[in-house]
């Protein structure tokens, strides 16, 4: 069941166009690059995304209906979104950076991937790192693991890199009834 829109949008961008946009882009996902692919500018993606708001139950609610709930798989990792020529934005921090191999400017993404038993793999929760949140990103990663269980989600076993192999994490696992 998707979340309806707040209320009929009279920009050129909207849900169908972005989650169409979504799905074929392979490298930028922004909004200036939907709008040099569409007949809309930037800022007309952009106030769409900050009117509806959109959070990590929305796009649970999209992955379920294309996954089987039951057995499968979750992973957790996270990544660094590169900002490198950003000046004083709130989430834009230095972060280690796999890709990079040294910490880099940028937003740090972490996110819960589902694998179901035929294979099928999607994001089901994420969260941006905040220091403003005073939590670590293992916190976030108990946060996440309650709700996607609290929601319908049933794996049957919790993966992620050495980063999430903490005592903490290792016990919400547990305590879950999941194996790591």
């Amino acid at each position: 069941m998707r979340r309806k829109i707040t209320r009929p949008t009279t920009a050129k961008c909207d849900l169908p166009k972005y989650m169409g946009f979504l799905l074929c882009e392979p490298k930028s996902a922004t909004c200036t690059r939907l709008g040099e692919l569409s007949d809309m500018s930037h800022d007309s993606v952009n106030r769409f995304l900050l009117r509806e708001n959109f959070g990590p139950k929305d796009l649970f609610l999209e992955a379920v209906a294309r996954l089987i709930l039951d057995g499968g798989t979750l992973s957790v990792d996270d990544t660094v979104l590169d900002k490198p020529y950003s000046h004083y934005t709130a989430l834009v921090g230095h972060y280690y950076s796999g890709k990079h191999h040294k910490a880099v400017k940028g937003i740090n993404l972490i996110t819960l991937y589902y694998t179901d038993i035929k294979g099928y793999s999607l994001p089901v929760n994420f969260r941006i790192y905040d220091p403003a949140d005073r939590k670590t990103k293992n916190d976030y990663f108990i946060d996440m693991l309650k709700e996607v269980l609290a929601w319908g989600l049933r794996p049957a076993c919790v993966t992620g890199d050495a980063w999430y192999s903490s005592i903490g994490n290792l016990k919400a696992v547990k305590n879950n009834g999941l194996a790591a």
